[in-house]
């Protein structure tokens, strides 16, 4: 199994600053999207300091680990690593004024072989298109989700909510943070998008899975993602991170393709 990826980030049509972050590392198979909030630019120092963190201190752990690890162990190191950068955010918050309150959500997985280790904390997703059918995999925390689950609202109504960006959890607000992880098995041809709500809540899921079938190469798939959901308003930042699994064989043609028309 061979991974393939691609990251775009537009500040929308709406706001100057951007304040999502985006990373990822091919020879880990790391993937870390960050989608910042508060007062200043401190949104952006949430969600800069989440992504650098994270991918420093899970690729400097990847990088040591001498065998293939468990999922597991995996699992053991995501939640360790981001507790610490929960705390890393909250102190920083705590101890600059300007920083007062900053948070931000994120996704995070780690590919390796046919598994994917991922976690989440507030509204940015991931999703997962294989053969036809796309799947979103993670479920927001958000009043919007806790409101859907218990039939006060039906997605169509929480489509046009004005409550749409209140979430539930957080990296860096308190002291600790929940993180939902999960282990998902890959297959080859499998595409996956993690974004942030700039693009979910600018787009419907049939309008990215009508982009994602057509399978082109990942950077046109990602621009036409953000060209559309700047089209639709581009209210907020959008922030998309695309991940292809292919074969060996797919993965020396789709690089020789790419390379080729650079």
């Amino acid at each position: 199994m061979n991974y393939m990826f691609c990251s775009l980030t537009d500040p929308g049509r709406a706001r100057h600053n951007n304040e999502d972050s985006v990373t990822y590392d091919d020879a880990t198979g790391l993937c870390v999207l960050a989608d910042g909030m508060g007062g200043y630019n401190a949104g952006e120092v949430a969600s800069s300091m989440a992504t650098s963190l994270i991918k420093t201190e899970l690729t400097d752990w990847l990088h040591r680990t001498t065998e293939q690890p468990s999922g597991r162990e995996i699992r053991r190191a995501l939640e360790t690593c981001v507790d610490n950068v929960n705390r890393s955010i909250y102190v920083a918050a705590r101890t600059n004024p300007d920083y007062a309150g900053m948070g931000t959500t994120l996704v995070v997985g780690i590919f390796h072989g046919d598994k994917l280790v991922l976690g989440h904390i507030g509204d940015s997703r991931c999703y997962r298109l294989r053969g036809e059918e796309l799947l979103q995999v993670t479920k927001d925390h958000s009043l919007l989700q806790e409101q859907m689950d218990a039939g006060v609202l039906t997605p169509a109504q929480a489509a046009v909510s004005p409550l749409k960006n209140l979430v539930t959890r957080a990296l860096g607000v308190e002291d600790g943070v929940l993180m939902e992880v999960s282990e998902l098995h890959v297959e080859v041809g499998d595409i996956y998008l993690m974004c942030s709500d700039g693009l979910s809540d600018m787009m419907s899921d049939s309008a990215v899975a009508t982009v994602l079938r057509t399978r082109l190469p990942l950077p046109p798939m990602a621009d036409e993602l953000v060209a559309q959901a700047n089209r639709n308003g581009g209210r907020d930042n959008i922030t998309v991170l695309l991940i292809q699994a292919v074969s060996t064989q797919q993965h020396r043609g789709l690089m020789s393709r790419w390379l080729g028309k650079r």
